[in-house]
């Protein structure tokens, strides 16, 4: 299916050029860094010289100069008759790695944007639910559906974020990303088309990858989410689902506006695709107040189209593997139909922990907001010491920084950081086409602030030692 930009369209994205010379040149540098940021996807047709240059109120020579600049440098080739399409130059793009089970020890890991557990917390609500473990021994153990104690608190939650919702409609799973592939799993087949977002959240990128689905990318920029290309793709591919991340996004950070979620809920129930809202870093809230359900501008009851998955991963501890998805009642059945394919049910002892440690969740939620803030602030503060040519937005909650480089150098740098005992992935590991984002880095602030500092004090080390081309046996790693 053809995919075109219109010059009214990349006209927008596009900086002023009427006082810089030579703005061919200039012309030709803007549209590459809209490429190489994802900005403008990858096999899209530019538009027309001539449609452009009127567009820009430039001349089509200037228009064409530029055009060559791009196919000289491997941004555009072009086909007769067919047009110039857009491409990235072979020397950015890194050799394919699959990404899987962990690498070598590093001293500082920021491959995994998730908080720790503090002990004390964890032992307390041990001591809690060990009495009523106990109870569940004497039965079977299998639930499949979720602890009925556990989906209630769920739905509880849901209800008081203004969302009302009955334990009916909460599915426990064993993290977000089970939840994600069970909804794939029942939802859709094989070369069926799958909106995301890019970049977007590299695991779940994988697992539809995994499950032959047709990916078709909306970027999301430092200027957040176009709602109209959003549409325009939602009617050009009509799409079965839409996987988007609209509070604190990962990784930039973003969080949606309010007017562009009722658009979005309007546009994609009218071409019948049904929404996956991941909300894992809902909580995460640090310059503003927690965002109330997406699903809530969903009718009838915040159940129309729209299918929510959250977790605990990012907001108390990866290693308790609970998660949940919140959807119509009969859909929630089906789903539960399909879990028992594959795990029959979670763990119990996870399921009461969970209960437990959302019971008391607001002032453990208050510590580590804190916490997150000023480990933000430290990070920001190294990076503005020791790397001041980086530049990033101050992200309103989650638990990363997205920024830029200045230069597509991030897989490099990556690699080379391995040896200074830093583990880092670039930002091409959460795009939907290999090379972009190659500018970019997602670097959490999970850590504490003097780990932090360490961090940003080698990578200005490493880059001012020189960088060499990323190795074609990059041995891979978990990102989270």
């Amino acid at each position: 299916m053809t995919h075109a930009l219109s010059a009214r369209q990349l006209a927008a994205l596009l900086p002023g050029l009427s006082t810089v010379r030579p703005v061919y040149r200039h012309l030709f540098e803007a549209i590459g860094s809209l490429i190489l940021d994802g900005r403008v996807a990858l096999h899209v047709r530019l538009p027309a010289e001539r449609a452009l240059a009127g567009a820009l109120g430039l001349s089509r020579p200037t228009v064409t100069s530029a055009y060559a600049l791009l196919r000289e440098n491997g941004y555009a080739h072009s086909r007769q008759g067919a047009g110039t399409w857009t491409a990235l130059p072979r020397e950015v793009v890194p050799h394919k790695v699959t990404r899987a089970l962990p690498a070598p020890e590093a001293d500082i890991d920021l491959a995994r944007a998730a908080p720790g557990l503090p002990p004390h917390v964890l032992d307390d609500a041990l001591a809690r639910v060990a009495p009523q473990l106990a109870v569940y021994t004497r039965t079977s153990g299998y639930h499949p559906y979720g602890l009925p104690g556990l989906r209630a608190a769920v739905a509880e939650r849901f209800t008081r974020r203004g969302l009302p919702t009955v334990p009916d409609q909460v599915l426990i799973t064993s993290g977000a990303q089970h939840a994600l592939t069970l909804v794939i799993g029942l939802l859709t087949a094989p070369g069926d088309r799958v909106l995301v977002e890019n970049p977007s959240y590299p695991n779940a990128l994988e697992a539809m990858r995994r499950a032959r689905l047709r990916l078709v990318p909306t970027p999301v920029s430092d200027d957040g989410w176009d709602l109209e290309a959003v549409e325009a793709t939602l009617r050009r591919t009509i799409p079965r689902l839409a996987f988007l991340t609209p509070d604190f996004h990962n990784p930039t950070g973003l969080l949606m506006p309010e007017e562009s979620r009722a658009r979005l809920v309007r546009a994609a129930r009218s071409y019948g695709t049904w929404l996956v809202i991941d909300e894992t870093m809902t909580d995460l809230a640090l310059d503003c107040p927690a965002p109330a359900p997406f699903a809530a501008r969903a009718l009838p009851n915040g159940t129309g189209g729209v299918i929510t998955i959250g977790s605990m991963s990012k907001t108390h501890w990866g290693g308790l593997r609970i998660g949940w998805l919140r959807a119509p009642s009969q859909l929630v059945t089906e789903l539960a139909g399909q879990r028992i394919a594959t795990d029959l049910g979670g763990s119990v002892l996870d399921q009461l922990l969970a209960h437990t440690l959302l019971d008391g969740g607001e002032e453990l939620l208050g510590r580590q907001l804190e916490a997150l803030r000023g480990q933000r602030a430290a990070l920001a503060g190294a990076l503005t010491e020791h790397l001041p040519r980086w530049t990033w937005q101050p992200p309103p909650g989650g638990l990363s920084l997205w920024v830029d480089l200045g230069a597509p150098v991030a897989t490099a740098l990556a690699e080379r950081l391995l040896d200074h005992g830093v583990r880092i992935e670039s930002g091409a590991c959460f795009a939907t086409d290999p090379g972009v984002f190659e500018n970019r880095l997602r670097i959490p602030y999970t850590m504490p602030p003097a780990t932090l500092r360490e961090a940003v004090r080698r990578m200005a080390a490493t880059l001012a030692e020189g960088l060499r081309a990323p190795s074609a046996t990059r041995r891979p790693h978990l990102v989270v």
